[in-house]
């Protein structure tokens, strides 16, 4: 059984994230829907209390303002958010006692594909102690970067994505000891909580978001987010030998791919649209060069504790042009320098 827990707030637009979670779940009893509200927010209640037994709506009891340093403020939601993840997760491991569960926000919309997605996967969290997470999303999925028929191909991504993923009950028992106060998934990104852990990502996200009203004002929303493509045909994961994606399988097959692909210039590849079909491989020395690179081909090009989005021992893979890209370090990359933020 795995939960997916839902958090809401003050959004009655949730109903259009619960539509989906209804219409696409493939059994209500090995996924049962826990939507945790924090704001107390009356008409986002009436929208959730209308789905009846559907689903089970918890309240975080503690509505008060969080007691923060003077030059934060303007981040009181970002405390707030942090407060209602700890309570909520507490909830779902602690109280009900599930073993795992998936988290989504009100504001996600979900692929058809997406439980059966998280259903194959889990076995892998279990079994392989270097993965601690599996992520719905693709930050660099826009339609133009990635494979559309490449639904089925997976990742490991040494990013923590979020935006709809799955944790076991074994991590939150790491973790909530020292949940930090605010701001929780940029802590989750730094290299004390990651402790050299990767998640897995699909090449097409299996969630997309509707939200652009929020605490983060729509920072990202309106030049990158919305043009994620949500993957629309139904692959059947737990049909398929994901074998591939334990770490030292995945290491030899994806970095030999990486690194055996040749090496060419931003220019050339611009230069050669639509001519070339195999993979290429464009090369980065520092910070500044991936930045003005990841900009150039369009990924999102920040970096948190050093690490790019969607990347796997520094390699960003993308689709550009029709053609394989692998945005990479230097073959001879010994790790992340946290500085690059």
């Amino acid at each position: 059984v795995i939960p997916v827990l839902v958090l809401a707030c003050d959004r009655s637009s949730v109903r259009r994230c619960l539509d989906k979670l209804l219409l696409y779940r493939p059994s209500a009893r090995r996924f049962p829907v826990i939507v945790s509200q924090d704001c107390g927010h009356a008409e986002t209640a009436r929208v959730i209390a209308s789905y009846g037994r559907a689903v089970s709506h918890i309240r975080q009891p503690d509505l008060s303002d969080v007691p923060v340093p003077p030059e934060h403020r303007k981040f009181q939601g970002y405390y707030k958010i942090s407060r209602h993840y700890r309570w909520a997760l507490g909830q779902v491991f602690g109280t009900f006692r599930y073993r795992a569960a998936i988290v989504v926000e009100d504001d996600l919309e979900v692929a058809p594909d997406f439980f059966e997605y998280f259903q194959a996967v889990l076995p892998l969290l279990r079994g392989d102690p270097s993965l601690w997470c599996a992520s719905a999303w693709n930050d660099n999925g826009r339609e133009a970067l990635v494979d559309a028929g490449g639904a089925e191909l997976l990742y490991r991504t040494d990013f923590f994505p979020g935006l709809g993923w799955l944790l076991l009950a074994e991590l939150w028992e790491e973790l909530e000891p020292k949940w930090p106060a605010a701001f929780w998934d940029d802590w989750m990104r730094q290299p004390e909580q990651r402790r050299g852990r990767s998640c897995v990502r699909p090449e097409v996200s299996r969630t997309m978001t509707f939200g652009r009203k929020g605490v983060s004002h729509g920072q990202f929303f309106d030049q990158y987010l919305k043009f994620i493509k949500l993957n629309d045909r139904f692959v059947p994961f737990t049909r398929m030998d994901l074998s591939y994606l334990k770490k030292d399988e995945y290491e030899r097959s994806f970095l030999g791919r990486v690194y055996s692909a040749p090496e060419v210039q931003l220019e050339e590849l611009q230069k050669e649209a639509g001519k070339g079909s195999g993979p290429v491989r464009i090369q980065y020395r520092g910070r500044d060069s991936f930045k003005a690179l990841a900009k150039a081909l369009g990924l999102m090009d920040d970096l948190k504790s050093g690490v790019p989005r969607a990347g796997y021992r520094g390699v960003v893979s993308v689709m550009c042009r029709g053609r394989r890209v692998f945005l990479a370090p230097p073959s001879d990359w010994t790790g992340y320098d946290p500085s690059w933020s």
